[in-house]
């Protein structure tokens, strides 16, 4: 797959420093400086494709699941259906339960939907991009988790996969409790990357809508805008969005990384709140939020903008962010300690969450 020779929306400075508020996240951590260099030969490898059903397949190695993680096939479940999307299309849900749901005192009404929209730049990316945090949220009783296989851009470019994901949100609402023994009512949207900022547009498409039911978003490293309209959002909100330039090779993203994928997903881009959630005027209204962030990242000052947004908005927001390591280190650096911290943060914001919901 090739890239452009530069940067088209941001410039270039291999000097930056970052903004003043958040430039110092970037400071490497000893252990990810020293393993960076097996780890972008890794990435280089995967890059290596003529096509993107090669470069797809290249993405879908599966490596040994960290000590601790929940089983598939013993700890957890899984089945798959398919749900109808506005065109006809058939879009497939991964339903991933607790193998002890069936024996647990769980009824529908106290058991919550996790809905995972994946990552992989709108353009690469499964169900299973995230199996770690999905085998660890399904581990739960109290939890049925459905992952949404939205078609893939170039192919399906914009709003394609974001018409997915609420299409299977819809069928969630309508059949969750004959379908997933789960509460309609009770949904957490659980994103990573891309997969952040459509969780983000589904949220605020129903906000928007009325419509009822999303209790929280998990967000991780979570995509904001497209960088066209970073000088917009520096001038109307004072968002500081300096990571594409101090960040330009962030071993799993990067400028040309980034843009490469936002040529896909949003080609010809138009100003468009539901590509780039951080141009909406408020998120205010929107359901509390967990955020995870990666401070050697390109999208790093993305995710710190779109926690800013949501505390200005009075959302209730709680926000981790990592020095020094790069977009997925949970994935691709399974041993640092801080990959443990960053699940056990995700398993307590949903047991949290779980336990606020069925309060009442």
């Amino acid at each position: 797959m090739k890239f452009k020779d530069a940067p088209e929306y941001v410039p270039t400075d291999p000097n930056s420093k970052g903004g003043p508020r958040n430039g110092h996240y970037a400071a490497l951590d000893p252990n990810f400086a020293a393993a960076r260099a097996g780890a972008e030969a890794i990435m280089d490898t995967l890059w290596k494709a003529d096509d993107w059903e090669t470069f797809r397949n290249n993405w879908k190695g599966e490596s040994p699941l960290p000590e601790g993680t929940p089983k598939p096939g013993v700890d957890v479940e899984a089945s798959y259906i398919k749900v109808p999307a506005r065109d006809g299309h058939e879009i497939e849900l991964k339903i991933l339960k607790s193998a002890k749901s069936a024996k647990s005192a769980a009824t529908a009404d106290d058991t919550i939907v996790v809905l995972r929209m994946h990552g992989g730049g709108w353009a690469i990316g499964w169900h299973d991009t995230e199996v770690i945090e999905n085998l660890h949220a399904a581990s739960h009783p109290n939890v049925v988790l459905a992952s949404i296989d939205y078609r893939l851009a170039p192919e399906h470019p914009f709003p394609t996969p974001l018409h997915d994901c609420i299409d299977a949100f819809q069928w969630v609402k309508a059949n969750a409790r004959e379908a997933l023994h789960a509460n309609p009512e009770k949904i957490v949207l659980l994103g990573g990357s891309a997969g952040s900022g459509l969780s983000l547009a589904l949220a605020l498409h129903a906000r928007d809508h009325n419509i009822s039911g999303i209790i929280a978003l998990a967000l991780d490293w979570p995509t904001g805008a497209h960088p066209k309209f970073f000088p917009e959002l520096r001038e109307r909100f004072g968002y500081e969005l300096e990571s594409y330039v101090q960040v330009p090779n962030g071993v799993v993203t990067g400028a040309l990384v980034m843009e490469f994928f936002l040529d896909a997903y949003t080609p010809n881009v138009q100003h468009d709140v539901r590509h780039s959630p951080l141009l909406a005027d408020t998120f205010a209204g929107l359901p509390p939020a967990f955020l995870q962030i990666a401070g050697f990242d390109t999208l790093r000052d993305e995710g710190v903008a779109v926690a800013e947004k949501l505390q200005r908005g009075g959302v209730p927001t709680e926000v981790h962010i990592y020095q020094g390591l790069p977009h997925c280190f949970s994935m691709l650096f399974t041993d640092l300690p801080q990959a443990n911290d960053y699940q056990a943060r995700q398993n307590a914001f949903l047991e949290k969450t779980i336990k606020l919901a069925n309060a009442t």
